[in-house]
């Protein structure tokens, strides 16, 4: 499966709410993402065939291993890309919707560039 920005957003959101509130629901995710429930039932379908996420009869979402690598990478490109902007004057909430954007398409060189300057200037 290629995973492409939709799936990116599908996992980091569901590491976002498995840090928030100790557990990730389709209806949370469909509400942090502004799609539908049923979006979100086809995105869950998708992960789980590929083994990104494991669906309890709770109905909770956990990552796998796979998955939680994907997520995690590109939260930290969020956060980072997010705090640098920041760093260059734009307003927070700016900042992290620019993020949003950029951590999917950046190259790795230009963001590992990124990560050498903040380490130098942070």
């Amino acid at each position: 499966m290629q995973v492409n920005e939709s799936i990116e957003d599908y996992l980091e959101q569901i590491l976002i709410q498995q840090e928030k509130s100790g557990c990730a629901r389709s209806v949370d995710i469909a509400a942090s993402l502004g799609v539908t429930k049923a979006s979100v039932s086809h995105a869950t379908k998708l992960l789980r065939e590929n083994d990104y996420i494991r669906m309890a009869d709770d109905k909770y979402i956990t990552l796998t291993p796979a998955g939680r690598e994907i997520a995690e990478r590109i939260y930290r490109r969020h956060l980072i890309l997010a705090q640098f902007l920041m760093r260059l004057g734009v307003v927070e909430e700016t900042a992290f919707a620019d993020a949003c954007r950029m951590e999917h398409d950046i190259s790795a060189e230009t963001f590992a560039a990124i990560c050498r300057h903040a380490e130098k200037s942070w």
